[in-house]
């Protein structure tokens, strides 16, 4: 099984890496071969809405974002990983997710089904204990997955974390991590 673990915080060695990095190693554990791929080191520009991918499902725009449309057809689980910033996930995430657009436009304008199912994991940490604080991230997610046709399988959520490496005093969460990434790929 392939995997593809998108870090979208910029925040290197930050909590949603920290969470991501054990849910490889989850995966791996599994039998996965995990990729992990780290937005914040990319050059990904948002959506212009050219619409071009309404008329064949392919972005004209060409950037870093180029090179992994064809890793997501090809994997059988994404999991993502990003801290909350204004209720919301990352800028980098954001970017990423909009570029996404070639695969809604297959889907749902094309009624091209050639994107095969895959499984996704959600990873959200966010400094604040806010009791809405995950409505707009897990909705975000969940179209997100719909469009590059994965069923939405897991995740973890946590709150009130957000200091640098304050993962690490949180066992619990890091044995979450690692039990979602073995699960996704069960």
């Amino acid at each position: 099984m392939k995997v593809l673990a998108m870090m979208a915080s910029p925040r290197i060695k930050g909590n949603s890496d920290i969470l991501l990095d054990e849910a490889i190693k989850g995966a791996q554990t599994a039998g996965a071969v995990v990729e992990k791929i780290v937005l914040d080191k990319l050059r990904i520009t948002p959506c212009k809405e050219i619409y071009h991918c309404l008329k064949d499902g392919t972005c004209p725009l060409r950037d870093d974002m180029t090179g992994i449309y064809d890793k997501i057809l090809a994997t059988d689980a994404i999991i993502i990983a990003t801290p909350i910033f204004f209720y919301t996930v990352s800028a980098q995430l954001m970017a990423f997710i909009s570029r996404c657009q070639a695969f809604w436009s297959r889907k749902y304008v094309l009624k091209n089904l050639d994107i095969p199912l895959k499984r996704g994991g959600f990873i959200c940490v966010g400094a604040t204990k806010g009791i809405r604080l995950f409505e707009g991230p897990k909705l975000t997610m969940k179209y997100f997955f719909q469009a590059i046709n994965a069923e939405y399988k897991e995740e973890l959520l946590i709150r009130g974390v957000d200091k640098k490496g304050e993962i690490n005093d949180h066992p619990e969460y890091l044995t979450a991590a690692y039990e979602l990434g073995k699960k996704l790929v069960s």
